[in-house]
């Protein structure tokens, strides 16, 4: 009877060791197997075979991880106080450093992302965190990559969501940009100014040229003025003509005066 218990225990055994041995890794999954405790090999993705006691293995995912950043509180180089929080995409590429070079590599990266986010804002003015974002993410993500590579962590790439700033700053910034807005009408209104001073110049004197230009120009004033219907017409009377007149009354008396 104990004989017949040992050989039926047999299988099972022999059932649980093989179960206990396989691994299955989906194609974005890699197996880190450690024999004995010490770093044996990278396996899978696919069908693994473990030696149960003998060696083990850590499932590395190496999808591209989103990774949220929480809002830090930042000085800008100008010492303004603004909140900024982005958006990290990092994956493993080296599933061995990912496990053996640090504890946890997605707390260590997002740590180092937030570190690495206040660090490279505060070197830039308010205007150039708002005006050259591009620029400031490609920067935050050379950063980053440079610093996890001996973690086996690629960072793909990082933008910056948003930028708050208080109420005060953002009345400065709208009374800033109401005031640029003025600036530039004063000026697009003193160039066209002086585009339409250069214009009435040229055509002054190529009216001056002649004189008949003048009487039509007149006539097509009056033209343009009987159109609109008005009651009172002002006909601009040319000096010339007022004082030819005033030579010729001033002259009838002297002529009919006894000699």
């Amino acid at each position: 009877m104990y004989w017949e218990l040992g050989y039926g225990f047999i299988p099972i055994v022999l059932i649980m060791l093989v179960v206990a041995s396989v691994r299955i890794l989906r194609e974005y999954e890699r197996g880190v197997v450690f024999q004995l405790g010490r770093f044996w090999k990278v396996k899978g993705p696919g069908l693994i075979i473990l030696m149960p006691g003998v060696q083990q293995m850590v499932r590395v995912d190496l999808r591209t991880v989103v990774m949220d950043v929480p809002p830090q509180d930042v000085i800008t180089r100008d010492n303004v106080s603004v909140k900024v929080n982005a958006v990290v995409y990092a994956r493993v590429v080296d599933p061995q450093l990912a496990i053996i070079q640090v504890e946890n590599y997605m707390l260590a990266t997002s740590q180092l992302a937030q570190t690495t986010l206040r660090a490279i804002l505060g070197k830039h003015e308010l205007d150039q965190l708002l005006a050259e974002r591009d620029k400031i993410n490609q920067a935050l993500q050379q950063v980053l990559d440079v610093q996890t590579d001996a973690w086996g962590i690629k960072v793909s790439k990082v933008e910056i969501k948003n930028v708050d700033l208080n109420e005060s700053m953002v009345r400065a910034i709208a009374k800033q940009a109401e005031a640029e807005r003025e600036r530039r009408a004063k000026i697009i209104h003193a160039e066209g100014e002086l585009q339409a001073s250069a214009k009435l110049l040229e055509a002054a004197q190529k009216l001056a040229q002649a004189p008949q230009a003048m009487q039509l120009r007149y006539l097509q004033t009056l033209t343009a003025i009987a159109g609109e219907k008005s009651s009172t017409i002002i006909f601009p009377m040319p000096i010339d003509l007022i004082s030819s007149v005033l030579d010729r009354l001033s002259e009838r008396p002297q002529s009919g005066a006894p000699g």
